[in-house]
């Protein structure tokens, strides 16, 4: 294997012209050749461009998540909705994500990542567009509908393009901005939502859209997709863009080379093998926090959190308003932190909020129903749905990934050293 990868180091250093550079194994294949080669950079101006490229979609994704909460009382009076009727608004975003999810990764295999985020702009800006301009439900319903399949690839092809672009010392990071990314959005449409109409708001909603697209003309295609189907040549090509033009990057091009083709010869076989007993317990960890996390209701809490707080009593633009700043506050500092503490702390104080917060909203509106505590019961309504922040925002998505990766990651590994 090492005899293979200085081969495969010397063709891709004779390819780029950088005959002197030699790799050395002691500082990490840092060299310096007669033509100033330099290490690589963990951040870039086009590294950043690309990361800000895959969080427009993800802010996007937020903006989907909060249009309903601010804008129920205005659609169900411009339209005639009844309340079951826009419950079904709401909820078809769900829907649309399910079969999204189902289906992300073969589409972003099959046509490449920035392909892919082209594809998914036609949906978004289509399905904001379908309900900024409906005069019926039917269309209010496929627009959502499409935002909702728009998110279930997103969210999974936001997560990977990233991963796939930055280098090992600040990914971790970058991931986890990309998704913070969600609860803004949902913070835009809980703030502006509270002073426009629901359909400029819905037009609002299409910039990061359109944002996106202008700056998929100057992003480069994940590496690793293009070693996945042979583009050696622009493989290479985009690691120097990311990595600067003077950047060192053979010692990554075949590193990503291998584990592409210890992916290869990962076969069928192999990836059933994943369900073996050893793999149990992470994957129903992985299991259980999906299901477990949506079954606790941080989409009803985040479809219509309006609609509480004046079920409560509370002005629904002081409350939405006050929650969005409590989710870009907590958003930054869980940025912050999650390096530091790791995910796991994160997901146990995220989840022990979401689990207080609806306990404090339920005895709210039992309160209020028995006419026990008028006064109090919307201040614990109140301090409930901001409770629920900790679960909107937490960081269970970037989690139950990276768990879901490092068992496959271990896996492949495992069975690349026993058959390669």
């Amino acid at each position: 294997m090492e005899q293979q990868r200085n081969e495969a180091t010397e063709r891709l250093l004779s390819r780029q012209g950088h005959h002197n550079l030699v790799y050395n194994e002691e500082n990490g294949g840092v060299g310096v050749g007669d033509e100033g080669l330099v290490t690589v950079s963990n951040f870039t101006s086009i590294l950043g461009l690309s990361t800000l490229t895959a969080a427009c979609i993800t802010f996007g994704f937020g903006c989907a998540i909060g249009y309903s909460s601010p804008t129920q009382s205005s659609i169900m009076e411009d339209l005639g909705l009844s309340v079951a009727e826009f419950s079904l608004f709401g909820s078809i975003l769900s829907i649309g994500s399910l079969i999204g999810a189902a289906i992300s990764g073969k589409i972003t295999d099959l046509f490449g990542r920035k392909m892919t985020m082209w594809i998914l702009n036609l949906f978004y800006i289509g399905g904001w567009l379908a309900i900024a301009f409906t005069k019926a439900p039917l269309l209010l319903n496929l627009g959502r509908l499409s935002l909702g399949f728009t998110n279930g690839i997103s969210n999974y092809l936001a997560s990977i393009y990233v991963a796939e672009i930055t280098t090992k010392n600040v990914r971790g990071r970058f991931t986890i901005i990309v998704q913070f990314l969600t609860g803004w959005g949902a913070s835009f449409m809980f703030v502006v939502g509270s002073f426009v109409h629901w359909r400029t708001l819905a037009l609002l909603a299409t910039i990061p859209g359109l944002l996106q697209l202008l700056l998929l003309f100057f992003i480069p295609e994940s590496p690793q997709w293009l070693a996945k189907v042979g583009r050696e040549k622009e493989l290479e090509a985009a690691l120097l863009c990311l990595r600067g033009d003077k950047a060192d990057i053979s010692h990554e091009a075949t590193e990503i080379k291998d584990y592409v083709e210890s992916l290869k010869s990962f076969s069928s076989e192999g990836i059933l093998d994943i369900f073996q007993k050893q793999y149990v317990r992470p994957l129903l960890t992985v299991a259980g926090v999906l299901v477990l996390m949506n079954l606790g209701g941080i989409n009803a809490l985040a479809y219509y959190s309006g609609a509480i707080f004046v079920s409560a009593g509370v002005s629904s633009m002081v409350g939405l308003i006050t929650l969005a700043a409590t989710q870009t506050v907590i958003g930054i500092l869980g940025a912050t932190l999650i390096d530091k503490l790791g995910r796991r702390p994160l997901l146990l104080v995220s989840s022990a909020g979401l689990c207080f917060s609806s306990f404090l909203t339920g005895v709210s509106f039992f309160l209020k129903d028995f006419n026990w505590w008028d006064q109090g019961s919307p201040i614990v309504a109140f301090i409930g749905v901001l409770a629920n922040v900790h679960g909107l925002i937490c960081t269970w998505r970037s989690t139950t990934i990276a768990i879901t990766i490092r068992v496959i990651s271990n896996k492949c590994k495992r069975f690349s050293r026993k058959h390669l």
